[in-house]
């Protein structure tokens, strides 16, 4: 320590020298020292080296000044609480100096001083400490009127303390001091002031905010000066921004005031009024909900206000003028550096943006109202406002297109010939920001009404052509040009550009030949594209266009870029996938040409950076239905493609089995077996369940092997086989990958070139299911019993010649004289009879159906369980034969009744409703007459037969089936509202537009506490289902879905279990069937909910059971990700749950359950937190900040914290 004490103090001694290099080198030494970690000083060398720094401040040389300053920086952490005070005060002190010299210099002091406090939980007392000495002295300073530059630096300063928080007590004088400084002479003075206002509304208390709402109403009311007028307007709409939803309680007040002044005649102060409603909007969107009208109306009058210039005349000319000579040289004519009233006309477009990004409920009225005038705006003469209303019906369109599970609000198709005819004239203008406007418009416009604008498309082509072929054009421009073309391409039918294709093709081929790669690369995307309009293959295709006289100009263009190696890889890409759509669309127009493109694809498939492009291409030839001659590149292709299956690179092993799939099928004839050997010894390997995608793609070429070239499938069957029943007794097969084996068991059968034949491949698919598990160790999953019992199907369907042996030893199988069976054997025989039974090959057998009624009296639940699958596949085949007997079975068997319900369920999900309706009647009395079973598990299996039976006849069934809604008991009525629940369906199906009566409030107001519950269950499905089917009825069914959130009391009872007293609560399953339902109608109705009022429900919910407080903090979390400003504005009381949660601790004699519920809860609870914390400013309202210091401070909730957060805990909170 004393070595140190020795070194700063040399140090100290060179910086009095009379020599400046010396005082600047010993500076620059001490500076080095105190950033130095180990070094400590001791309180004598803190003093002297505070007492040395702030002399030299005042240094006559202002490097050494500089320095100095720096080195207060490391000095704030080395320095106890008592120096920091002198520091302070010096600096303060020398801020209100005469020499202007020391003022700036301890002004950049007193920044560098506040920006090194420590924020952590262990400095924060010293932070608020000495910014508390700060402020008090900056009071002083700003009341020193004669010296505007010390007012300005407080000013600075005052605003950079007040966004840490430190101030809270400091808040009432620092207002009462920054009031004043609005009505100061100088402008500069006034701005700061309303900066510091600014950042003073985040953090102050609503009292405050309050008192400064109406001191700037009260001198507002006083007809002041228009130029004070424009700086409490102008601080009106920062507070409004900053305050977010503090302001929306004083809108009533506000609103008028603003309105009143935009009839001043000030452009300025006209400005800053439309700034302010566009921060009320933003910030308030509900409460500014009365005052829409007003400002709208106010916006559409002021956005056209530009009293210096006359439109009518530019209008009646317009039409004759030239591309050339149209606006640049008016704006040149008419410019007036006087004039501001473009920026009157900019704030209101501005205002009017942000009317349409906020209210999306009313962008239907918008689209009527608001675009028409947006568009007649396009004639505007200043650019910056041109921008703006570009922007405006950009948010338009693009609020238009919605998200997933959101609604698109349909753009009326009437608007389309407006927008095109209000951009034609814009396309040919030479200014790039009106251009690229239009294009980012038009891609939008083509997004939101898909093939919305065929009818203009002669329209717009001009327009696209200028900005491919205008000199003065950029390169942005052009790239904005061809992008917006390749959507239109994509997104209409190649008809509609056919007429044009002259007028199109040269200059997106001049693109091709640019030397700007990007521009290379896009012009290829669309030529692609044009390739096809040239000639559409299948629906699309057109008998009477020649494409002949194009073929040569687009081919030249894009060979010269396939050829070229040393060009950019996006380019080199496009180029290979380009030529492929040539080749395939135009192949026959290509002549000797089409040689010496496939030698050059063999090339790139060859090469490892372009080797993906190429198979890609290569699948796209080989499919082609003009049968391009692939003759002599086909072996080596082959070679290529089979190596290409040993890489571990998964998109090109499948994109490779897609290729040769594409070869096998449409070029078997020109394969010699020898060139497939390559690909042969690599398919063994890739029939594994580690990955079913590239198992399914390889087992589909198997198929096709086996369709076209059995002899080569032939000499791998025995490698190939074993990892095909592999995959069939795999858990995880099913679907695509399972469709592609049956597939491919039928065709190995019907090549007859397996060393298996029918006999051996059922035995191969059955063994595993007769040997017992002790025996080998294998056990069979459920789910590969269904697989194998399908394949036992598709096999006996490939051979009707084997299907009655293969039913007998099936029946014996199941059979009671033979117990010697397994009963995985059972139920796998039994399955495999109800999946040969739906073909319908079985007939009404007698023998079959005694031998499953005999195995529903098994002793196994699998067996029964297979049984009733079994009967309902033989009902499935032969509706006649088993269906009366299955109904009266049914009727007559009430101890399997819910067994045959299973089977009846088998038949009405399997059957059309042509094939049934016969059965109809008695199928619908059986099922309503079950409707009020004791038993739950069978009402619900009856609720499902009757949701599916009722989407087959939807029109005849679903008014009886809502006639049970109002007779029958409580249970009957659950069922009812059960079976609508399975009416609703993810795909669109004709019952969709029946539903909506059956869905309204009616079954929520039930006085059956169960039936409520059900039905919003139900209401639930149909949310995340279809969302489509609600959203109408959202206003009258949220009441009574709130109604459901809260606790009732009378639903609350109290049981004695010996001793002990324990409380039930009946009400709990209908709340949380209230919230689930509210959770996900976030994902889909967001925009038909108040949110304000979704979050009354959601606060009282984070104080209620576990299971519902872990719901809502879910809700929590995923409302600050959705819309952040309304929870900002019920912050103050959401943070106190959730402070409760995390800080509640379980009493130490509890089970262990208890302690992991809590500990689950407070995880939870920390989640939302966090996702909070992740919003930014959040930590300026007092409540959370304090949370959020709690956190910091307490080690446990700190580490729990930390875990939520995983790797990212440092991005939302400093943790140190």
């Amino acid at each position: 320590m004393s070595s140190v004490s020795y070194h700063v103090s040399n140090l100290l001694e060179k910086m009095t020298s009379t020599d400046k290099d010396f005082r600047f080198m010993a500076t620059n030494d001490l500076m080095l020292e105190l950033q130095k970690d180990s070094i400590k000083l001791d309180e004598d060398s803190e003093r002297k080296v505070v007492t040395m720094l702030l002399k030299l401040l005042e240094d006559k040389n202002g490097e050494v000044q500089n320095l100095a300053v720096k080195c207060l920086a490391p000095l704030v952490r080395k320095v106890k609480e008592p120096q920091l005070e002198t520091m302070v005060d010096t600096l303060c002190s020398n801020m209100v100096s005469d020499k202007e010299q020391l003022r700036d210099i301890s002004s950049m002091g007193v920044k560098t001083l506040i920006a090194e406090l420590p924020l952590s939980s262990a400095g924060l007392s010293l932070t608020v400490s000495v910014c508390k000495r700060i402020t008090s002295q900056l009071i002083g300073a700003m009341g020193k009127q004669e010296d505007v530059s010390v007012q300005l630096e407080a000013l600075d300063i005052l605003s950079e303390m007040l966004g840490s928080g430190a101030l809270v007590s400091f808040h009432s004088s620092l207002l009462h001091s920054l009031l004043p400084q609005l009505t100061s002479p100088r402008m500069a003075v006034r701005k700061r002031s309303i900066l510091a206002l600014g950042h003073l509304v985040p953090c102050c208390s609503s009292a405050l905010f309050s008192q400064l709402t109406e001191h700037l109403l009260t001198e507002l009311a006083k007809a002041p000066p228009t130029s004070l007028t424009r700086t409490y307007i102008q601080c009106l709409a920062t507070i409004s921004r900053q305050g977010a939803h503090r302001v929306g309680e004083h809108l009533e007040k506000l609103i008028p005031v603003v309105v009143k002044f935009t009839g001043v005649e000030d452009d300025e102060l006209r400005e800053y009024c439309f700034q302010a409603f566009e921060a009320f909007i933003r910030r308030c969107p509900k409460e500014m909900s009365p005052h829409v009208a007003t400002v709208t109306k106010l916006c559409l009058k002021f956005m056209t206000f530009d009293p210096n210039y006359n439109y009518d005349d530019e209008q009646d000319e317009e039409d004759d003028m030239d591309v050339e000579d149209s606006r640049p040289e008016s704006d040149d004519e008419y410019s007036d550096d006087d004039d501001m009233s473009w920026k009157v006309r900019r704030s209101s477009v501005k205002c009017l943006e942000a009317l349409i990004e906020s209210r999306r409920d009313l962008l239907l009225s918008f689209y009527a109202s608001l675009c028409p005038a947006l568009l007649a705006r396009f004639k505007e003469r200043e650019e910056n406002v041109r921008a703006d209303v570009f922007a405006g019906l950009l948010h338009a369109a693009e609020t238009n297109q919605g998200g997933v599970g959101s609604p698109r609000p349909r753009r009326p198709r009437g608007a389309v010939p407006l927008i095109v005819k209000a951009l034609h004239r814009q396309l040919k203008q030479k200014s790039v920001r009106s251009r690229q406007g239009c294009f980012c418009l038009l891609t939008e416009l083509t997004h939101s009404v898909p093939g919305g604008l065929e009818t203009h498309i002669p329209a717009l082509i001009p327009g696209i052509v200028f900005s491919l072929t205008d000199k003065s054009t950029s390169s942005t421009m052009r790239i904005d040009a061809l992008s917006f073309f390749h959507v239109l391409l994509l997104s209409h039918p190649p008809q509609a550009f056919q007429p044009h294709l002259q007028v199109l093709l040269p200059p997106v081929v001049a693109c091709v030949d640019d030397t700007f790669y990007k521009i290379t690369s896009e012009a290829l995307l669309v030529t692609q594209q044009l390739v096809r309009v040239m000639r559409p293959h299948g629906q699309n295709a057109a008998a009477g266009f020649d494409p002949r006289p194009f073929v040569r100009e687009v081919f030249s263009a894009t060979l010269k870029r396939l050829k070229a190696t040393d060009i950019d890889q996006e380019v080199k890409e496009r180029a290979i996938t380009c030529m492929g759509h040539m080749v395939c669309h135009l192949g026959d127009h290509m002549g000797a040409e089409l040689q010496g493109v496939l030698a050059i694809f063999l090339e790139r498939l060859k090469n490892e950076i372009t080797r993906l492009t190429a198979v890609r291409t290569f699948t796209l030839v080989a499919a082609s239905p003009i049968k391009a001659d692939l003759s002599s590149v086909l072996p080596e292709a082959l070679s290529v493609l089979g190596s290409f299956l040993r890489k571990n690179q998964r998109a090109l092993k499948l994109g490779s089995l897609a290729c040769l799939t594409a070869l096998v099928t449409h070029h078997a004839a020109g394969i010699k077996p020898a060139a497939l050997e390559p690909v042969l010894s690599e398919l063994p390997a890739l029939v594994d369940e580690d990955d079913m995608h590239v198992s399914q793609v390889s087992v589909a070429l198997l198929t096709v092997m086996a369709a076209v070239c059995p002899s080569s499938l032939a000499k791998i069957s025995s490698s190939v086989l074993p990892g095909v029943f592999r995959l069939v007794h795999s858990p995880l097969l099913q679907g695509g990958a399972l469709a592609a084996i049956l597939d491919f068991i039928k065709a190995l059968v019907g090549s007859k070139t397996s060393s298996m034949g029918y006999s051996q491949l059922l035995r191969s698919l059955t063994e595993p299911f007769h040997s017992s598990p002790s025996s080998d160790g294998v056990v069979v999953h459920r789910q590969s019993y269904r697989s194998v019992a399908r394949c036992v199907a598709a096999l006996t369907s490939a051979c009707p010649k084997e299907t009655p042996a293969t039913v007998s030893g099936l029946i014996q199988e199941v059979s009671v004289r033979n117990p010697g069976s397994p009963e995985s054997a059972r139920v796998l025989a039994l399955l495999s009879l109800g999946e040969v039974g739906r073909s319908g090959s079985l007939g009404g057998s007698r023998e079959v159906q005694a031998v499953i009624l005999e195995a529903f009296t098994s002793s196994s639940e699998e067996v029964k369980t297979a049984a009733s699958c079994a009967l309902g596949g033989l009902a499935v085949g032969s509706l006649s034969d088993y269906l009366p007997f299955l109904l009266k079975e049914i009727c007559t068997q009430p101890r399997r009744q819910y067994l045959l319900l299973h089977s009846l369920k088998e038949v009405i999900s399997a059957c059309p409703a042509c094939g049934l309706s016969p059965h109809m009647e008695s199928i619908w009395s059986l099922l309503v007459q079950s409707c009020e079973c004791p038993e739950e598990g069978t009402r619900n299996l009856v609720a499902e037969c009757l949701g599916k039976l009722t989407s087959l006849e939807p029109a005849q069934l679903l008014p009886r089936l809502k006639q049970q809604l109002k007779a029958g008991s409580p249970l009957a009525r659950s069922t009812v509202v059960t079976a609508i629940k399975f009416t609703i369906v993810e795909q669109p199906a004709p019952i969709d537009s029946l539903l909506k009566d059956c869905i309204g409030e009616s079954t929520l107001q039930d006085k059956d506490v169960n039936v409520r519950r059900v039905a919003l269950v139900m209401f639930n499905s149909a949310a995340h289902n279809k969302p489509c089917l609600i959203r109408g009825l959202l206003g009258s069914v949220l009441p009574h879905l709130y109604q459901e959130t809260r606790v009732r009391k009378d639903l609350i009872r109290e049981v004695e279990m010996g001793p002990f007293k324990h409380t039930v609560d009946d009400g709990l399953d209908v709340r949380k069937a209230a919230f689930e339902c509210m959770y996900t109608l976030l994902d889909g109705c967001l925009e038909g909910l108040d949110v304000l009022q979704f979050l009354d429900h959601v606060e009282e919910g984070l104080k209620d059971h576990y299971d519902i407080r872990m719901l809502t903090f879910l809700m929590l979390a995923r409302l600050v990700s959705l819309c952040p400003a309304a929870v900002l504005q019920r912050l103050d009381r959401l943070v106190e749950p959730l402070k409760a949660t995390c800080t509640t601790k379980v009493k130490a004699g509890s089970v262990k359950q208890e302690f992991e519920k809590q500990d689950e809860l407070r995880r939870s609870a920390m989640r939302a937190v966090a996702a909070l914390l992740a919003v930014p400013d959040v930590e300026r309202s007092p409540s959370m900040a304090e949370f959020a210091n709690q956190i910091r401070t307490n080690a446990d909730m700190a580490s729990i914290y930390q875990s939520v957060q995983g790797g990212e805990a440092g991005e939302s909170m400093d943790m140190s």
